[in-house]
Parts: structure tokens; sequence; C-alpha cells
């Protein structure tokens, strides 16, 4: 008779394993809520720090705002005085360079004209130098093709030549063919079959 089969009870250890597992889990939940728990306290201290400072920020920026204020009245006096006297020397500036404009406009009519004079040597100078560019480049192109010319007859000469040596080989290398053959055939061989 075969052995009895043995029938494994694997139910309960498998809701043993679960309950072990979703106690695992449950551990990690509680410790992530916890971790979130402290994370939010110190942010809450945080805030609450940041506040008190920027109460203390917003009563430093007042005091300086009536410092500025009354220092900006102070300025603006100073800058009324200031005004009525710059006025004065202004106008005084404003005639003296009224003269000075006049003299520079005489001097720019004349060198404007020097001007002119410079941009229509400049302007012959630029068309004799295309010319010279242009001659040269011409000659360029005609040296150019000349040597394409020259490499194409070499290049052919050289073809030429390498067909004749090729053909020589060729020929000398069907003699010595020949030669062996009959020469493999008299010692009764086959070239075939070597």
């Amino acid at each position: 008779m075969p052995p009895k089969k043995k029938t494994k009870k694997t139910k309960p250890e498998k809701s043993d394993n679960d309950l072990e597992a979703k106690y695992r889990r449950s551990i990690l939940d509680i410790a992530i809520l916890q971790d979130r728990i402290a994370s939010q306290c110190e942010s809450v201290i945080k805030a609450q720090s940041d506040r008190t400072d920027l109460r203390r920020c917003i009563r430093d920026m007042d005091q300086k705002l009536q410092h500025e204020r009354q220092d900006h009245r102070d300025v603006n006096s100073d800058l009324s005085r200031q005004y009525k006297t710059m006025k004065t020397e202004l106008t005084n500036k404003v005639k003296r360079l009224e003269k000075e404009v006049s003299q520079l406009n005489e001097e720019l009519a004349l060198c404007q004209e020097e001007l002119r004079k410079e941009k229509r040597e400049r302007e012959q100078m630029e068309q004799e130098k295309d010319a010279t560019i242009v001659d040269l480049q011409h000659k360029l192109d005609n040296m150019e093709t000349d040597y394409v010319k020259v490499l194409h007859d070499t290049l052919d000469s050289l073809t030429t030549q390498l067909s004749v040596v090729r053909q020589g080989r060729e020929d000398e290398s069907t003699t010595l063919h020949q030669k062996y053959k009959g020469l493999l055939s008299e010692f009764g061989l086959n070239a075939v079959d070597i």
C-alpha cells in the first residue's frame, strides 16, 4: 500500500501571516504619522518665530519711515534753494552754449564737406579694389581649370599605363600557368587535382 498523504493546514498560518503583516503596516503608519506631527509642530514653531521677527521688522521699518519723511522734508527745502541758484546759472550757461552751438554748426558744415570728399575717394578705392578682386578671381578660376585639365590628363595617362602593365602581367601569368601546367602533365599530374 502506498503511504498516506498528510494534509497540511495552511489556512490558520496564512491568517496569522496576514495579521502580522497588518500589524507591521499599522506600526509603519503610526511612525509616519508621528513624523508628520513632529514636522508640523516644527513648522508651527518656526511660523511663530517668523511672525515675531516680522513684527519687530515692521516696527523698525516704521521708525525708518518717519526718519525718511523728515529727511525728505529737509532735502526738499534744500533742493528748492538749490533749484533757484541753478536756474540762474543755467540761464547764463544756455546763452554761452548757444554761441558755442553756432560755432560748432559752422565747423560741422566744414566737416561734412570733408566727409563727402572722403566718401567719394573711398568709393573710388573700393571700386578699384573690387575690380582687382574680380580680375584675380578670374585668373584663379583659369588656373583652377588648367590644373583640373592637367590632373585629368595625368590620371588618363596613368590609367592607360596601368592597363598596359596589367595586360602584360596577365599575359605573363597565363604563360607561367601554361608552363607549369605542362610541367605537371610531364610528371603525370593533373593541374586540376592539385
